[in-house]
């Protein structure tokens, strides 16, 4: 591991404009991951003046996330396998998806994760083979017969 470590250049192949720019202490700070979003996958920022302390704000999203999520249960959410319906979540869809959004999801991810769009970087390999396992699968559901 040190040998490869040793080897390595996270800078290879970077122009100075971008090495500077990864660099940077803000380097990152420009996207909101999942968890820190605003709506951070539950509902819209709370009002925090009608709540005395913050920890209530929270607990109140998600138990409406939660109720939500129940009430959702219904026929379409029936419509796919439990197998199926994780490879929903590797794509990043809902289950009222139709086949055409399923076929722009898939090139979106393509895309995103092939070397051949990345400047030949192989890093993103794993998470591309399990992208087309989940289309392959999704693509034959009994949903979108």
């Amino acid at each position: 591991m040190r040998q490869f470590n040793a080897g390595y250049d996270y800078f290879e192949g970077m122009e100075a404009e971008e090495i500077l720019r990864a660099q940077s202490p803000l380097h990152g700070w420009e996207t909101h991951t999942r968890a820190f979003r605003p709506d951070a996958g539950v509902d819209g920022v709370p009002r925090w003046a009608d709540f005395a302390d913050p920890l209530e704000a929270i607990s109140g999203r998600a138990r409406a996330h939660v109720r939500r999520s129940q009430a959702g249960m219904g026929p379409q959410n029936h419509r796919f396998t439990p197998d199926e319906r994780r490879a929903l979540d590797v794509l990043g869809l809902n289950a009222d998806i139709d086949r055409r959004e399923l076929r722009q999801r898939y090139t979106s991810l393509l895309r995103k994760y092939h070397p051949d769009h990345n400047g030949g970087d192989r890093g993103h390999e794993a998470r591309l083979q399990v992208v087309v396992e989940a289309y392959q699968l999704l693509r034959r559901a009994a949903a979108f017969a």
